[in-house]
C-alpha cells in the first residue's frame, strides 16, 4: 500500500496507517486490538525515517511505541502507560547525530541500542562508546573504565543498571564494556540538572534500564565479532510472565585475531605481561556476563520484576626467568568480577498515583596474585565492595501537565582492602562501612502550549556514622522562544561516598590499578559538587545549533584519586577542581546523510592547599580544546560513517636532568607541559538484509584509527635499572578493525 503527498493532511484508521509503515520499512506491529480501536491518524510524510514517522504518530495519537527488534515494534496506550504523556517527555530532536539517540527537553540525552544507526568506529551499540560521540565526553586513555565528563574522574560517574550502581565498567580491562548493549532498552543520561532521586555521581548519570516487557511475542538474536561472541532472547512463559536471558563471552583464549592483539598491546605493554626479567611468557584471558529478567504479572495493577547480572575478567600468565643458571617459572593471575541482583514491585494504583519499591544487593570484587621470580616474592590484592539498597517512589499526576515525584532510599556499602606479601612477611586487612538515608521530592510541570518545562527537586542525605545531613537542590528550566529557539537552565548539588584511588602504579599488575574506598570525613572526605549551565538550542529543517556554558566545582576529591606521576605520586593531600567551558554543536540531515561537528573549550584546574604552594595547577585530564567531526549516510539497508577525533594534548610534568640525588627524580612545575595533540579518524559500514521471511541479518566493519596515527596517550618519568632517568610516553591504539555478524529470530 502507497501513499501519495497531496494525501497527507487526510486522517485514516490507524490500522492502515501501520499498515503503511510496515510495507515501507519492512517492519511488523504488536498490539492488542483495543489499543488502536476507533483511532485516527494522519499518514507521515514519506521522506521520514521509522523513527520519526513513530513520533509524528505518537503526536497526533495517545500511543506509544516500543522498537523490540528491527522486525517488531509494539504499540502500546498511554493510558496503560502511566506518567509518559507527550506533555511531560517531549523531546527536541530525534535521530541527534544518529538514529536512536534522542536529545530531550529536559536536558538529558536518551540512547536506545535496538534503534541506534551507525557511528563512526562502531558497527554495535556499545554503551560507553557510544556516550564518547557526546560533547564534553571523552576517554582521556581511549578505555571505558575511565571515562572524563566535564573534566572529572571515572569514579565520579554513576553507572547504573536497572538501579543498581555498577562498580565494574568495562571488559578486556577497559576496551570494551562490561555491559552487553543488546540487552539495554534505553540510557538515559545527564551531565547535570539530575533528578533528586539520583545520588552519588558528581559528574554525571548513566541510568540503564535492561529489555523484558510483557507480551506475546518471543525473539532471540545472536552475533559474533572479532572479541566475543553473544546471545539474546525473550520468551514468554504463559499469559503474564516473560523472561529475558543473555550470555556473552570472549573468543580470546582460543583465537587469536587482529582486534585483540591490539587490545592486548594496549592493555598489556606497560604491565608486569611485559617485565624485561621475563624470558617467556604464555598469556590466557578471557571475559563472560550473563543476565536474566523475568517480568510477571501480578494483577492489572501490579508487575513484578526479578532481574540479575554477573560479569568476570579473567587473566592467566606464565613467566619463566633464568636465575642463577637455573630456570625458575611462576604463575600470576588477576580476576574482577561482579554478581548484581534486585526485585521490584511496581503499582499503578489509580490513573494518578503509581508507587515502586525495589530491593537490590551486588558484590564486586578485584583479585590479583603476582610472584616475582627475581626477588621471591609474592603479592595478593584484593579489592572488594558489596552493596545493599532498598528504594521506595511515589508518582501522583495532578495534572496531565503537572507530576510530583517523592521516595526514600537506604544505602549500606562496604569496601574492603587486602594486600598479603610473603617477602618481607607483611599483611594489611581494612574494611569498612557506611549507611545512608535519603529522602527526596520534586515537581514536574509543563505549559500547556508546550513553551516552559521546569522541574525543581531537592534531596536530603543523613549519614549516621558521621553524623551528617546533606541538602542537595536540583533545577531544571527550559523555555521556547522564537518558535525554534529554546533556552535550557540547569543546576544541582550532589555528593559522593566512594571513590578509586591509586596506591602504587604497579597495583593489580600496572593493568588495574584503581581500587575502590569509603569516604572516612578525615583524609577522604565527602566528595561534594556544585555544577550550574545554560544553552540555547536552535532546531528548524532538521538543523540543531546548540551552544551551552557549564561552570563546575567538585571538592573533596584526594591526590591518591588523580593518578598523579610526578612529585605528588605518594602525597596524600585534599583539595578540588574547579571547571568552566562551553559546548558547541551544529547537526544537519540532509534526507540520507546527517552530520554534525562538535566544538569543547574547557579551563580545569586544581586548587590543593598543601601543594604547589598552594597555587593552581592543570588538571590531569584538563583537555582544553576538542573537536568531533563525522558524518553518515543511510541508503535502502547499508550505512557508513566517517569521522575526525582531535583534541589538545594533555598535561604532563616535566623533570630536572641536573640533580644532586640520582635515586630521586626532581620534577619542574606540576602539569607545565603539554603532550603532542589528539588526531584520529574512524571508519564503519553495516548492511542489513534478510534471510527469510521475518528472519533477518546484520553485518558490519569498522576502523578504528583508520590512519594508523602513533597519539601519545600520556607520559612520565621513572629510573631504570640503571637508575638513569627515562621518559616513558603510553601510546593509542593503532589501527584495530573488527568485523561482525548478527542474526535476528
Amino acid at each position: 500500500m502507497l501513499y501519495a503527498q497531496d494525501n497527507l493532511n487526510e486522517k485514516r484508521p490507524l490500522t492502515e496507517v501501520l499498515e503503511i509503515l510496515e510495507s515501507k520499512f519492512q517492519v511488523r506491529f504488536s498490539y492488542a486490538d483495543d489499543t488502536i480501536l476507533d483511532k485516527f491518524a494522519m499518514a507521515p510524510n514519506p521522506e521520514l525515517t521509522l523513527s520519526e514517522a513513530l513520533n509524528s504518530i505518537s503526536n497526533q495519537v495517545n500511543i506509544t511505541f516500543e522498537i523490540i527488534n528491527n522486525t517488531f515494534i509494539a504499540v502500546q496506550s498511554v493510558e496503560n502507560t502511566l506518567f509518559t504523556t507527550q506533555n511531560l517527555n517531549e523531546v527536541l530532536l530525534t535521530n541527534y547525530l544518529t538514529s536512536g539517540i534522542t536529545l530531550n527537553k529536559q536536558g538529558d540525552i536518551s540512547i536506545k541500542p535496538e534503534a541506534f544507526g551507525i557511528l563512526p568506529g562502531l558497527i554495535e551499540p556499545d554503551v560507553f562508546q557510544t556516550i564518547q560521540a557526546l560533547p564534553s565526553i571523552t576517554s582521556i586513555d581511549e578505555t571505558v573504565s575511565n571515562i572524563n565528563v566535564r573534566g572529572g574522574t571515572h569514579d565520579q560517574n554513576l553507572i547504573l543498571w536497572e538501579g543498581i550502581k555498577m562498580y565494574q565498567s568495562g571488559h578486556f580491562f577497559g576496551m570494551i564494556s562490561a555491559i552487553n548493549p543488546h540487552t539495554i532498552k534505553q540510557i538515559d543520561i545527564f551531565k547535570n540538572g539530575s533528578s533528586a532521586k539520583y545520588g552519588d555521581g558528581v559528574s554525571s548519570i548513566l541510568d540503564m534500564e535492561t529489555k523484558g516487557s510483557l507480551g506475546n511475542n518471543s525473539q532471540a538474536s545472536f552475533g559474533i565479532n572479532m572479541t566475543h561472541i553473544d546471545g539474546y532472547t525473550e520468551i514468554p512463559l504463559g499469559q503474564n510472565t516473560q523472561i529475558s536471558i543473555s550470555a556473552r563471552r570472549a573468543i580470546t583464549d582460543f583465537l587469536n585475531t587482529p582486534t585483540y592483539q591490539d587490545y592486548f598491546d594496549r592493555v598489556f605493554t606497560y604491565s608486569d605481561l611485559n617485565s624485561d626479567n621475563s624470558r617467556s611468557q604464555d598469556e590466557t584471558f578471557y571475559f563472560y556476563d550473563a543476565s536474566v529478567k523475568i517480568s510477571h504479572q501480578l494483577t492489572d495493577k501490579d508487575q513484578l520484576n526479578i532481574y540479575g547480572l554477573t560479569m568476570k575478567n579473567q587473566l592467566d600468565y606464565r613467566e619463566q626467568s633464568m636465575i642463577d643458571l637455573s630456570l625458575s617459572e611462576s604463575k600470576s593471575n588477576l580476576s574482577q568480577e561482579t554478581f548484581a541482583g534486585g526485585i521490584s514491585h511496581t503499582r499503578i494504583w489509580n490513573s494518578k498515583w503509581k508507587t515502586n519499591i525495589e530491593v537490590t544487593a551486588s558484590n564486586y570484587l578485584l583479585d590479583g596474585t603476582n610472584f616475582d621470580i627475581v626477588n621471591n616474592q609474592r603479592l595478593i590484592q584484593e579489592n572488594q565492595v558489596k552493596e545493599n539498597t532498598i528504594k521506595f517512589e511515589s508518582d501522583y499526576l495532578i495534572h496531565p501537565n503537572l507530576k510530583l515525584t517523592g521516595g526514600y532510599q537506604f544505602f549500606e556499602t562496604g569496601i574492603s582492602n587486602l594486600e598479603d606479601i610473603n617477602n618481607p612477611d607483611f599483611r594489611r586487612y581494612i574494611k569498612e562501612v557506611l549507611r545512608s538515608h535519603a529522602i527526596y521530592a520534586e515537581g514536574s510541570f509543563q505549559t500547556k502550549n508546550h513553551q516552559t518545562y521546569f522541574k525543581p527537586g531537592v534531596r536530603f542525605n543523613y549519614i549516621p556514622k558521621f553524623d551528617k545531613f546533606l541538602l542537595e537542590p536540583r533545577l531544571r528550566f527550559g523555555q521556547r522562544f522564537l518558535n525554534h529557539f529554546r533556552l535550557e537552565v540547569l543546576g544541582e548539588l550532589k555528593s559522593q561516598n566512594t571513590s578509586q584511588v591509586i596506591d602504587l602504579q604497579q597495583d593489580f599488575l600496572g593493568i588495574e590499578k584503581r581500587r575502590w574506598i569509603l569516604a572516612n570525613d578525615t583524609s577522604v572526605p565527602i566528595i561534594r559538587s556544585r555544577q550550574i549551565s545554560t544553552g540555547i538550542h536552535f532546531n528548524r529543517n532538521k538543523l540543531l545549533v546548540s551552544g551551552e556554558v557549564f561552570m563546575k566545582k567538585v571538592e573533596g576529591i584526594t591526590t591518591r584519586s588523580q593518578g598523579f606521576q610526578n612529585q605528588y605520586q605518594f602525597v596524600n593531600a585534599t583539595g578540588s577542581y574547579n571547571t568552566k567551558g562551553v559546548d558547541f554543536l551544529i547537526n544537519k540531515k540532509f534526507r540520507a546523510f546527517s552530520s554534525w561537528m562538535g566544538y569543547s573549550y574547557s579551563i580545569n584546574n586544581y586548587h590543593y592547599r598543601d601543594l604547589n604552594d598552594g597555587k593552581d595547577f592543570p588538571n590531569n585530564v584538563d583537555i582544553r580544546h576538542q573537536i568531533k567531526l563525522a558524518s553518515t549516510y543511510s541508503m535502502n539497508n547499508f550505512k557508513f560513517a566517517l569521522g575526525l577525533n582531535w583534541h589538545s594534548g594533555k598535561p604532563y610534568t616535566s623533570p630536572m636532568f641536573e640533580e644532586s640525588d640520582a635515586s630521586i627524580i626532581s620534577y619542574n612545575t606540576p602539569n607545565a607541559e603539554r603532550i603532542s595533540d589528539y588526531f584520529r579518524v574512524d571508519l564503519s559500514a553495516t548492511y542489513d538484509f534478510n534471510i527469510f521471511k521475518d528472519k533477518k541479518g546484520f553485518v558490519g566493519m569498522s576502523v578504528w584509527n583508520l590512519l594508523d596515527r602513533k597519539n601519545t596517550i600520556n607520559r612520565y618519568y621513572i629510573r631504570d635499572a640503571s637508575q638513569n632517568l627515562k621518559k616513558v610516553d603510553i601510546k593509542s591504539l593503532g589501527l584495530t578493525p573488527n568485523v561482525s555478524l548478527r542474526i535476528y529470530l
